[in-house]
């Protein structure tokens, strides 16, 4: 499968912010979107070898748990970042690209899998329609993004330079998602707040703490609430592909995908 060159602003911004976090470890908030989607592939997919393609796949540290599942193939503009992810998994096919641009053949693909990739992407609708395009017949999407509502009230500064950031609410992810899946599940995960007394109720901290004493279990049922409410940081959407057709040409995008 052919390569083809990533943007220099974006490849740079996402190398470096890919050196700094992602490559040193995993937060919270990706911890629990990878076991929701180990936990989705699991229940769906017993003991079947699948074609996985994880799109913006930024280190690749989502990639090596996918792995488990079947042969993965990893797709980043993030070109520093796959040098490295190559070297330390060998076994991941890593193409350092734009998702919209490259050339993936007539591969298709049993599960698709994009964690935090649809907000930095120009065109959101096209970036779902050519996962679409790529999915074979009854093959599963499993996206994390960004729930705006949630992100609107915690984050207040701006983008990096050379980032896009297009959050979407819950609504606005079914809008996106429906001319060519049928989605299967949408839920929020993991509430975050950054500031005020919701912040401290939630923090990992007092999680701990109480957990030691044996009081965890309220905590969990106030999480579990929050989640229901939509107040998690992450929107986990499980769906599967509308359409039939064989994948199409690739589009002269402009834009590029990073996923962390």
């Amino acid at each position: 499968m052919a390569e083809n060159a990533p943007d220099d602003g974006g490849c740079a911004a996402w190398n470096a912010w890919n050196a700094a976090h992602r490559e040193i470890s995993q937060d919270r908030v990706a911890r629990e979107q990878a076991e929701l989607i180990e936990g989705w592939l699991g229940a769906r997919f017993l003991d079947q070898e699948l074609r996985i393609l994880d799109v913006g796949c930024g280190t690749g540290w989502m990639s090596e748990r996918l792995s488990h599942f079947g042969r993965v193939t990893a797709v980043d503009i993030a070109d520093e970042v796959l040098e490295r992810a190559r070297a330390r998994a060998p076994h991941i096919e890593f193409i350092t690209g734009d998702f919209l641009e490259m050339d993936l053949g007539t591969a298709r693909f049993d599960v698709v899998v994009g964690l935090e990739s649809l907000s930095h992407v120009a065109d959101q609708r096209e970036y779902l329609k050519r996962i679409a395009r790529v999915l074979r017949l009854g093959g599963s999407l499993m996206l994390a993004t960004q729930n705006r509502p949630v992100m609107e009230r915690n984050i207040r500064r701006l983008p990096n330079p050379g980032w896009y950031r297009r959050w979407v609410d819950r609504d606005e992810l079914r809008t996106l998602l429906d001319d060519d899946f049928v989605i299967d599940e949408v839920r929020s995960i993991t509430p975050v707040f950054l500031y005020g007394p919701l912040h401290v109720l939630n923090s990992s901290k007092l999680e701990r703490l109480l957990g030691r004493v044996g009081l965890g279990r309220p905590l969990r049922w106030i999480k579990r609430f929050e989640e229901e409410r939509f107040l998690g940081w992450t929107l986990m959407c499980l769906a599967h592909a509308r359409t039939t057709e064989p994948p199409a040409p690739d589009n002269a995008a402009q834009h590029k995908v990073a996923g962390r």
